[in-house]
């Protein structure tokens, strides 16, 4: 028997249990007392690490219309679509008075390597531990190799300028998604409309 596929084997069932996407399962009574956030809830309060520099704290935006989306890795073909497809419409989103964040467990090297290399032009947050990630309800599981690990599911939440969640996409498809997002921000400020 050869020894590469063996070690690739091994190789792929370490970063299954150790990788970004990886992460312990919180307890069972943190599940049922917390909860996902839902439409119409006061959007959890935080304050990230950011790509711009020093810290952001959502309580900080107050006033402004906040697209929060979580994704699962930095440079990944989807991720790579969606944060440029968000820089393509990020002009169109300030107009309306809004602000886009995106959120990975990747660190803030790897956030300044995906900002440089795609021209992003919009705040990444760092959420290393999963803690933001959690209070939003963006863990889903994934069963792999017999076992199950959670990993980032695709999210975006439309928050107002009171901080109440109006809007909550799961299990994004990235393809149009940024219209969509769009299209909410409007309904959000009537008569701020394209043009």
């Amino acid at each position: 028997m050869r020894a590469e596929p063996v070690l690739g084997l091994a190789m792929l069932i370490l970063a299954s249990l150790a990788g970004p996407w990886a992460h312990k399962s919180p307890d069972k009574e943190t599940l049922v007392t917390q909860g996902p956030p839902s439409v119409g809830a006061k959007a959890p309060d935080f304050t990230l690490p950011s790509s711009e520099g020093g810290t952001l704290s959502l309580s900080a935006l107050k006033g402004k219309v906040v697209v929060l989306y979580f994704y699962p890795k930095d440079n990944t073909p989807g991720c790579t679509r969606e944060a440029c497809s968000f820089r393509d419409e990020r002009a169109e989103i300030a107009k309306r008075g809004a602000v886009v964040l995106g959120v990975s467990r990747d660190s803030l090297e790897s956030h300044a390597k995906f900002t440089n290399r795609h021209n992003l032009n919009f705040p990444l947050l760092s959420d290393p531990d999963g803690t933001v990630l959690e209070a939003y309800g963006c863990w889903k599981p994934y069963s792999i190799f017999g076992r199950t690990a959670l990993g980032v599911n695709r999210s975006t939440f439309l928050i107002d300028q009171e901080g109440v969640i109006r809007k909550i996409w799961r299990g994004v498809n990235v393809k149009g998604h940024d219209q969509d997002v769009l299209a909410a921000v409007d309904s959000l400020a009537p008569g701020n409309g394209r043009g």
